[in-house]
C-alpha cells in the first residue's frame, strides 16, 4: 500500500485498475480493508478506481460482486465470462453516469459491442443468478467446501484459502510434481480442478453445486492427498 500512494506518481495518474481476488495467481486474497485503502488514497488523489472482477463477479466469492465485501464501489467495474452463464461471449463496464459521459458518442467504438443477442442472454443470466439464490448458494457451499477442505492434515499442504465458490489449496514450493500433478489425479476421478503458478491448486465449481456434490468432491481430494 505504501508502494501505491508513495513509489507511484499519483499525481500524474488518472486511474489505476486492480483485481479484487487475483484468481489467476492462485486465489490471492488481500486482508480485510486493504481496499477500503486502496478507495481513500483513489478518491483523495483524484483517481477512477477500476476493479477487475471478470473472474471474481457475479457470484463467485458469494455476493454479486467481490468489492461488497469491503463495502466499496468502484468507478468502474468490469464483468465479463458468467454474465452470459457460460453460453456467449459477452462482457461489460459498469460505472455511474459522470464517468460513463467522459466519452461522447462517437468518441470510442467497438466492433461488436452492444450485440443484442449479446446483451439479451446476459439479462437472462442475471435474473436466474438472481433469481435461482446462485449467490446464496455460493457463500453456503462455498463456506462448507472451505471448512471440510481444511481439515485435511498432510505435510505437502501450505495453506488452504478462499471464499463463496473460490478455493484454493497452496502446496509447499518443491512439492513433488506441483499443483498439475494433484489436477491429473483428481481428473480421472472426474474432479476438474486447474493449477496456477506451478504449487496451487484452484477450485471454482458451479454456483449451482450441492452439498452432497462437494462431499462427492471431497471424497475424491481426500483419496488423492491419501496417496502421496
Amino acid at each position: 500500500m505504501k508502494y501505491f500512494e508513495h513509489k507511484i506518481p499519483i499525481h500524474q495518474s488518472s486511474m489505476t485498475r486492480w483485481r479484487k481476488r487475483i484468481g489467476e495467481a492462485g486465489v490471492i486474497i488481500p486482508p480485510k480493508g486493504y481496499f477500503k485503502e486502496v478507495k481513500e488514497i483513489c478518491e483523495r488523489n483524484n483517481i477512477l478506481l477500476v476493479l477487475d472482477e471478470i473472474q471474481t463477479g457475479l457470484g463467485r466469492t458469494g455476493a454479486l460482486l467481490a468489492e461488497e465485501h469491503e463495502g466499496i464501489e468502484a468507478d468502474l467495474t468490469l464483468i465479463g465470462k458468467a454474465l452470459s452463464g457460460g453460453f456467449y461471449p459477452v462482457s461489460a463496464v459498469l460505472s455511474n453516469k459522470e464517468v460513463l459521459e467522459i466519452l461522447k458518442p462517437g468518441q470510442h467504438g467497438s466492433t461488436f459491442g452492444g450485440n443484442p443477442l449479446a446483451c439479451s442472454i446476459a439479462r437472462t443470466a442475471l435474473k436466474v443468478l438472481v433469481d435461482e439464490g446462485m449467490i446464496e448458494n455460493s457463500k453456503e457451499m462455498g463456506d462448507y467446501f472451505l471448512s471440510e477442505l481444511k481439515k485435511i492434515k498432510h505435510k505437502d499442504i501450505k495453506d488452504i484459502r478462499g471464499r463463496g465458490l473460490m478455493i484454493a489449496i497452496e502446496l509447499h514450493e518443491g512439492t513433488e510434481g506441483g499443483a498439475r500433478a494433484i489436477a491429473e489425479k483428481l481428473q480421472k476421478l472426474g474432479i476438474l480442478c486447474k493449477e496456477t503458478h506451478t504449487y496451487t491448486i484452484r477450485f471454482a465449481p458451479p454456483l449451482i453445486i450441492k452439498r452432497e456434490e462437494i462431499d462427492w468432491a471431497l471424497h475424491g481430494i481426500n483419496q488423492v492427498f491419501d496417496g502421496i
